[in-house]
């Protein structure tokens, strides 16, 4: 029962994006979390993780792609700029405003894990349902949908800055007004080993800034030096 009720909504979904396949089956397959197989062993499904496998590789080369016609820039930022449209929480957020999340096969704990693992699992999906498209329909269905639900982030990417290096952008600053070099620290290290959350602090000239979290210390030491660069420079 439960296998209809998702069958159904996959089909919505691929209805709400334009998408006709040929063999249904690789898009479900698409929304298929290892965790659910563990619950229901007797399903004749897989999961998604090789479609995941093969759908990063051709999300990087479409957005390479399209980056590399639209823009003359030099290649270290054109690689900024990808990373910023393919980067997880990028992917996530994607995901989640096709409605993704409630098409998936999930165990039930997996339905009440945390968002960290929300977001990780959203993004995994979406990559997957990029090889399903690849797989079924070739590479012009796949760039287009990949252009219409990804690439269009471009235009906030640039004006937001969001493919700089915060820590880089924060310590130029400084140094250019203030004469000295911030340094971080980690302040709180919360969770199990699996599911840790660092807590930084940025500090200029023996005053603390901003503090900022994430999921490792680079993260919130990114996250700190983005809450600081608003507080310092208005950025």
């Amino acid at each position: 029962m439960n296998e209809d009720k998702n069958k159904t909504k996959i089909e919505k979904f691929a209805k709400a994006n334009e998408l006709k396949f040929n063999n249904f089956d690789i898009l479900v397959n698409a929304f298929v979390h290892r965790s659910y197989l563990n619950e229901n062993s007797r399903m004749n499904l897989k999961n998604n993780e090789r479609l995941e496998f093969l759908g990063d590789a051709v999300l990087e080369l479409i957005i390479t792609e399209y980056l590399y016609n639209r823009f003359e820039k030099p290649e270290g930022e054109l690689t900024a700029l990808r990373s910023a449209l393919v980067r997880g929480r990028n992917l996530a957020l994607t995901s989640e405003g096709l409605g993704v999340y409630d098409c998936l096969y999930l165990s039930r704990g997996e339905r009440n894990s945390s968002e960290k693992a929300k977001g990780l699992i959203l993004a995994n999906a979406l990559e997957a349902i990029i090889g399903a498209i690849y797989l079924d329909q070739g590479i012009e269905a796949t760039r287009n949908f990949i252009i219409k639900n990804i690439a269009i982030d471009i235009e906030k990417v640039i004006d937001e800055k969001l493919y700089v290096d915060a820590k880089s952008n924060f310590q130029e600053k400084v140094q250019e007004k203030f004469k000295v070099t911030p340094h971080y620290k980690v302040i709180s290290e919360l969770g199990p080993d699996h599911d840790k959350e660092f807590t930084s602090t940025v500090i200029v000239d023996n005053d603390e800034i901003a503090k900022g979290s994430g999921s490792s210390k680079n993260i919130a030491e990114q996250e700190a030096a983005k809450e600081a660069l608003k507080k310092l420079f208005n950025q």
